[in-house]
């Protein structure tokens, strides 16, 4: 019976790894590059950790399960709670600021879709201790750093920038309950999910009062921070957190990234624990989820029994971004083929050894090389293909070469042919004949140029 691979997880063969990799290798290296350290923790955590950050709801979006002792743990669906943990336990002996970086794999009880699955990997940056609207920016930078050399630019993304400390101003101001707030998030951060229609009568189930209503609805659609600034202007509260988006967008300016970024408040973020500018990044023309999102978080620390420790960060997924580029043809562009610098080929069972230790030692040296199987004939092997031999005698004479050997087990132009498989930079020709001068033949396969080379002094060629 054959099994399926679970649904909502991927497997990765060597093509897909490559992409895996490269992805993740771009994520460390532009992380390390902006001052972020590397941190990891476990893939299970007590299921307890996930219910303080986002409520007894989340037991039916990850997956649980009961260790011997009887515990309830689950799969990590997000690593900030780790994040919150780590650090908690360390406080008084970390260095400020932290910053921080993961890529985990994480897991999700989710109905798999377009770009959202059960399995993934995500790009974790965090900075703690910082009040400075400049650790804001400096994460939105650092997430533009790695869109940027993969290939991406302000025409293919772009960031989508708010507070959600403007909106709980905002909406107080109107009279909203408190309690209230955490179910109007809830709606206003579909409002560029769903038909406007749609996203008006789900608010209206709300926030009853029609001049309410309309003043929400109006606070939704603005589009300019003068716009903005006008609907704030007489409040103080609400003009100082307004002040904070101007010196956000000031400091990506600053920056270089500014004809990335623009203020959208329709980008409310779903989880309650934000508590400041939080921010989105969105394929422009696309119906593709947002890459990534993320924002400040002052209070995380806090609920897991640490200090008031001001915090800002950023996650994103693996899965919308492949498609992304994808979609922009920048993966064939970036990913690089499987090569080899040297491809090994003997011609008789007796140089074998030579060959073997050959192709050892050029990978001592760090140089990639490789042989067939096939064309390697076991040290003990006794010859079994006269005719063989023969035929790969007359077509070494006929490309020129001298030739007066006897045994063979693949041919010469199979050989050739694994070698461009594997985009071989040399392919190298090794036999007893050639052994008796301590020669060996070494073609170029892209111009197809060929010489006998002293094998000290190929050697020596590969040490300079």
């Amino acid at each position: 019976m054959k099994i399926p691979p679970v649904k909502g997880t991927r497997d990765f063969y060597p093509p897909e790894m490559a992409v895996r990799n490269w992805i993740i290798d771009g994520w460390k290296k532009v992380s390390v590059r902006n001052g972020f350290e590397e941190y990891d923790g476990p893939i299970f955590e007590y299921l307890k950790m996930f219910q303080i950050k986002s409520g007894d709801e989340i037991v039916e979006q990850l997956f649980s399960l009961q260790d011997r002792g009887g515990r309830d743990l689950a799969l990590r669906p997000e690593i900030t709670p780790t994040l919150a943990r780590m650090v908690n336990q360390r406080i008084n002996s970390l260095p400020k600021p932290i910053k921080w970086f993961s890529v985990p794999r994480l897991f999700r009880a989710e109905r798999p879709q377009k770009g959202r699955l059960r399995e993934f990997f995500q790009w974790n940056i965090d900075i703690i201790g910082v009040e400075s609207v400049l650790a804001d920016a400096e994460v939105i930078l650092t997430t533009l750093d790695f869109l940027r050399e993969v290939g991406l630019t302000s025409r293919d993304i772009q960031v989508k920038i708010s507070s959600r400390k403007l909106l709980s101003l905002f909406l107080t101001r109107l009279g909203i309950p408190a309690g209230r707030l955490e179910a109007i998030y809830s709606v206003l951060d579909k409002k560029n999910k769903l038909p406007s229609e749609t996203f008006e009568q789900m608010l209206e189930e709300q926030v009853q009062d029609k001049k309410t209503l309309n003043k929400i609805i109006d606070f939704m659609t603005v589009d300019s921070m003068p716009q903005l600034e006008e609907l704030v202007k007489a409040e103080d509260d609400e003009f100082a957190v307004y002040n904070e988006i101007i010196q956000v967008l000031a400091c990506l300016g600053i920056m270089g990234v500014d004809d990335f970024c623009k203020y959208e408040p329709s980008i409310v973020r779903g989880l309650a624990y934000y508590t400041g500018i939080v921010f989105e990044v969105h394929a422009v023309g696309s119906e593709l989820r947002a890459i990534c999102g993320g924002g400040r978080y002052d209070n995380l620390l806090r609920d897991f029994d640490g200090p008031s420790e001001t915090a800002t960060g950023m996650g994103m997924g693996d899965c919308v971004l492949e498609i992304l580029l994808r979609e922009k043809g920048l993966l064939d562009k970036n990913i690089a083929k499987k090569q080899i610098d040297y491809f090994v080929f003997c011609v008789d069972r007796i140089a074998s050894y030579k060959a073997v230790e050959l192709v050892m030692k050029l990978r001592q040296k760090d140089i990639r090389a490789d042989f067939s199987y096939a064309g390697l004939p076991t040290l003990l092997e006794q010859p079994s293909d006269q005719d063989g031999a023969v035929a790969l005698a007359a077509e070494l004479r006929r490309l020129g070469w001298k030739s007066n050997f006897t045994y063979n087990l693949a041919s010469l132009s199979k050989q050739l042919k694994q070698a461009s498989a594997q985009k071989a930079r040399k392919f190298i020709i090794i036999g007893e004949e050639f052994l008796e001068n301590n020669q060996l033949i070494v073609k170029d396969m892209a111009t197809g140029e060929q010489e006998l080379v002293n094998i000290a002094e190929f050697m020596s060629r590969l040490k300079a």
